[in-house]
């Protein structure tokens, strides 16, 4: 009961530093990285041990989900460059320069477990660079290539960390037999999650209750990480492809009055989950601490802060030696073809943006929980008390250092929004409202309907203004260009949900053709959920009047 009542009051903390967070523009991780670390040094307070079998499956599975489901495969594929860069190169580099300065300060870890530790730390969580990046409105292309980073540095990050704990149980090293088994995995896991992702929209099209729809969304979120470990594949990497096989999909099968509310529970699950870990790993801490002297704590806390620098600086060289390789290139193609180059490289800015934005989180965490402890025989995992301190003060220091200059640096920078999504964005109101207004012409020509076709005459008019520059910004007038809630007379809502349906038709197929990515689609889909929500509450209290 104690612990419970711990855990509550922590959460509730938790959404405190949250609302501070946004006030003062820092990563909120941040904050609670803060009271997860004040907590493992306050008396009486309780040691709780995770399960680490549990701390991937149930801290890493629902947060990479949430965010593999908003990823745009269009704005992926136009800049696969960077984020293959980041993802891949920028994880290696990370791993071997960890691994390599730890061994040195520790000579007796195995290189296994130097390894182990430089995959823990490798990934860095761009949901805590996001949350700041999005309040200051950067161009589209760095959230882009920071959350695309995201999806697939885990991957590549936890399977180098599970060959080195399949190294260190066999007492070896990782060598060049490890690839084929890397390949088979990856092959494998995208197989997976594309099949479980039809699967499950296909069951999902029988759900017609919300409790029980999103109920069956975590639990198949769940079983999708555990049949993919259960076949000793990536979680994570079929996790990101069945949640980005299962966004093209759920458009289609998932009715507005499911999907509106799943998305706020989503919202706050992944908040909470994000707290838990960091409490989670405070309590981890305090009995680490208390076995620590002097000595022992002072050495732990070198070694901590040299990996960190280690792991800061690996990326921001990564990132600004092949930004400035690849302008190097662009600048060949261009005196050789003019006209040709296509700028795919990052500017000096914006690389040194990318290559700040390395806070780690929740992945480092829930990893460094989940080295084994030990027990029945069998020994518990090398060095795991120095590695978990390490990954904790890596987490806490970048969080503290990267998180809270992060605003400034944007500032300074003066990396403004380009506008892309915005544009989009108004781009698929005119094409929906069009598209809307033109079933309306083929409907009978009663008064009801002269109604309806103004109705979407004036937003069409409107929406117009709005992409062409020529906005009314008079009192009144809709500064986004959104349809308004429908309000009574609602006699012909056939016609409306004929004219509804057209316009998620062509929102679609905008989306399928790549002429907008899905930060406009899920924008512009929301505003049609809600107007869709709007419809349906009038015609019930028009039927309860009856």
């Amino acid at each position: 009961m104690l612990v419970f009542e711990i855990v509550i009051a922590l959460l509730l903390g938790g959404a405190l530093l949250a609302a501070l967070s946004r006030r003062i523009g820092t990563p909120y991780p941040a904050l609670v990285a803060f009271a997860g670390a004040v907590l493992a040094l306050v008396p009486g307070t309780p040691e709780l041990v995770l399960d680490p079998e549990l701390a991937l499956t149930l801290f890493v599975a629902p947060v990479l989900l949430d965010a593999a489901f908003d990823a745009s495969p269009r704005d992926l594929r136009a800049n696969w460059r960077p984020v293959v860069g980041l993802a891949l190169g920028a994880v290696v580099l990370t791993v071997i320069a960890v691994a390599v300065a730890v061994h040195g300060l520790v000579p007796g870890m195995p290189w296994a477990a130097a390894i182990a530790l430089g995959a823990i730390v490798a990934p860095p969580d761009a949901a805590a660079a996001t949350a700041v990046l999005k309040q200051l409105r950067p161009p589209h292309r760095l959230l882009v290539i920071l959350e695309g980073e995201s999806l697939f540095n885990d991957a590549s990050a936890l399977l180098i960390y599970r060959l080195a704990l399949g190294a260190v149980a066999a007492g070896g090293i990782l060598g060049w037999s490890a690839l084929p088994m890397l390949l088979i995995v990856t092959v494998g896991s995208v197989v997976l999650g594309y099949v479980l992702a039809r699967v499950t929209l296909f069951m999902n099209r029988f759900v017609e209750d919300v409790s029980t729809a999103v109920i069956v969304q975590f639990g198949s979120t769940f079983a999708v990480w555990i049949l993919a470990e259960r076949l000793h594949l990536s979680g994570i990497l079929t996790t990101v492809v069945y949640a980005m096989t299962a966004s093209r999909i759920a458009a289609l099968v998932t009715p507005a009055r499911i999907r509106i509310p799943a998305y706020a529970v989503w919202e706050v699950a992944v908040f909470v989950l994000n707290v838990l870990a960091f409490i989670l790993v405070g309590f981890q801490l305090k009995s680490i601490v208390g076995r620590l002297d002097r000595p022992t704590w002072l050495e732990y806390a070198g070694i901590a802060a040299v990996v960190t620098g280690v792991a800061i600086l690996a990326r921001i060289a990564w990132v600004m030696g092949v930004a400035a390789l690849g302008r190097w290139r662009e600048r060949r193609t261009s005196s050789k073809t003019p006209g040709s180059a296509h700028a795919v490289a990052l500017s000096p800015r914006a690389a040194m943006l990318v290559g700040w934005c390395g806070m780690r989180g929740i992945v480092t965490l829930a990893a460094a929980l989940a080295l084994p402890t030990g027990g029945e025989g069998s020994p518990p995992f090398p060095y795991r008390d120095l590695i978990l301190f390490t990954s904790f003060a890596v987490v806490l220091g970048t969080l503290v250092l990267q998180g809270m200059t992060l605003r400034p640096l944007m500032t300074r920078l003066k990396l403004d929004d380009d506008g892309a999504v915005d544009h989009e964005v108004r781009l698929a109101r005119v094409q929906t409202l069009r598209a809307a207004l033109d079933t309306t012409d083929a409907s009978p020509g009663t008064e009801m309907a002269a109604l309806v076709r103004r109705r979407y005459e004036l937003q069409l008019q409107r929406a117009k203004q709005l992409l062409e520059g020529r906005a009314d910004t008079r009192a009144g007038a809709r500064p986004d260009g959104a349809a308004a809630p429908w309000g009574p007379p609602s006699a012909d809502a056939d016609m409306v949900r004929t004219a509804m349906a057209a316009e998620r038709r062509r929102l679609l197929e905008l989306r399928a053709n790549g002429t907008i990515g899905d930060a406009a689609f899920q924008q512009v889909e929301q505003e049609l959920d809600w107007a869709e929500l709007d419809l349906q509450q009038i015609l019930r209290a028009e039927a309860a009047e009856h």
